[in-house]
């Protein structure tokens, strides 16, 4: 890489690195259109974050641990059904191009932007009895795990408003939860990709670098942040960001 690129990635690394903490994400999902963005080739780019997703969201999972807002009954299903899903989808993308993937992952971005900035969800709800609760769970983790692989992030982007919406857990119980389960389901896809070559380690190394001191830096910021209010800026800065790279990248 060179000296400009080096520079880019790493500030691209601190950018997702501390919203990855701070919205309960690893991160993945913004790194790949934002490196695609400064000329990382689009598989490279869907790729290469991904194993530094694994130290960043444990770190930011440390702060929320911490603060016991980790629902370890999520966590366990989520890795028994999500692993086997995740490493399906990453396998998959032997099939399918990564710049199909960049655009698929920045309309994701943008519509969950929209649904978390226009309609934030009641920290108060009542959460969903079993066995109904337990059956969107699995559902929940199958759907995000195969997702995740296709698009080589650890599922965080796609479990937190998941966890909001279907499992009806609070605003930061889902950014927990989710980092702690993306920090595993990020361990196949890495491996998966990682057998196919479509990862750059030197890429790793300087993104991995800002992102995982800036990940706990952004979770302990939402620990101090009202639940509505982060709600909102969730939405509003996933909303921002995939409509901007929708435009700019086409």
């Amino acid at each position: 890489m060179s000296a400009e690129t080096i520079v880019a990635v790493a500030l691209i690394g601190a950018f997702v690195g501390f919203l990855g903490g701070l919205f309960g994400k690893g991160g993945s999902a913004i790194a790949t259109p934002l490196l695609a963005l400064v000329g990382i080739p689009p598989i490279i780019a869907l790729a290469s974050p991904l194993p530094a997703t694994v130290p960043s969201t444990l770190a930011a999972s440390y702060a929320y641990w911490r603060e016991r807002l980790i629902d370890w009954e999520v966590f366990r299903w989520c890795l028994v059904v999500g692993i086997p899903a995740t490493a399906m989808g990453a396998y998959a993308t032997r099939w399918i191009g990564g710049a199909m993937l960049v655009t698929a992952t920045e309309v994701v971005v943008t519509a969950l932007g929209l649904r978390f900035l226009l309609r934030p969800g009641d920290p108060h709800e009542i959460a969903v009895e079993p066995p109904a609760y337990r059956a969107r769970m699995i559902a929940v983790a199958a759907g995000v795990g195969v997702l995740s692989g296709l698009l080589a992030n650890g599922g965080g982007f796609l479990l937190a408003p998941l966890f909001v919406v279907v499992l009806r857990l609070s605003i930061k119980q889902s950014f927990a939860s989710s980092l702690a389960v993306a920090a595993v389901l990020a361990i196949p896809g890495t491996i998966v990709h990682a057998a196919l070559g479509h990862i750059d380690w030197q890429l790793v190394a300087v993104f991995g670098a800002t992102s995982i001191p800036l990940s706990y830096v952004g979770a302990r910021v939402a620990m101090r942040t009202h639940p509505v209010h982060l709600e909102r800026a969730y939405g509003a800065g996933l909303f921002l960001l995939g409509a901007t790279l929708l435009l700019t990248t086409r």
